[in-house]
């Protein structure tokens, strides 16, 4: 199973979406997403099982985000950049180059140990686990991003392969 895939198909993800996501603001906000859902998680010690209407309006707003904001391009911003070489890498895996390859799938299994730990931190309302594996988790997505970078610059000068 491919998992880059299979997230793309479970976003529903097409090419409006992915236009309006290369807005640097869909992206900035994209990384509120994991923070939004830990804190909805969280919030069951306050609400009880209404903290699933909080954990829904999270997953909502990671569907709603990459839809929300106006197709902009900018070739000279990062995030832009970022999301047109993840599109690269989603379209093209074949013909690009085993270390960008290799990187997406480490770089995206790098995140699991922070949300397994943010995990254990929520359900036994850890604070400081949560709160600092949040992060541990969303680090390595951005160095993500910034591979989705490099990518996307060899991809165009054609030395991605």
């Amino acid at each position: 199973m491919d998992v880059f895939r299979g997230a793309e198909r479970l976003m529903a993800m097409d090419d409006a979406a992915w236009a309006r996501h290369g807005n640097p603001r869909s992206v900035a906000t994209r990384f509120t997403v994991l923070p939004l859902i830990a804190l909805a998680i969280w919030s069951r010690v306050w609400l009880g099982w209404w903290a699933l209407v909080p954990l829904a309006g999270a997953l909502g707003w990671n569907w709603l985000n990459p839809r929300l904001f106006s197709a902009e391009y900018d070739p000279d911003n990062w995030a832009t950049r970022a999301v047109e070489g993840e599109r690269i890498f989603l379209r093209h895996r074949a013909d690009i180059a085993p270390r960008h390859r290799r990187m997406a799938v480490w770089l995206s299994m790098g995140s699991l140990p922070g949300l397994a730990v943010m995990g254990w931190g929520l359900w036994a309302l850890w604070w400081d686990w949560a709160v600092f594996r949040v992060a541990l988790a969303i680090l390595p997505k951005l160095w993500f991003c910034d591979r989705m970078v490099w990518l996307q610059a060899d991809w165009t000068k054609g030395r991605a392969t």
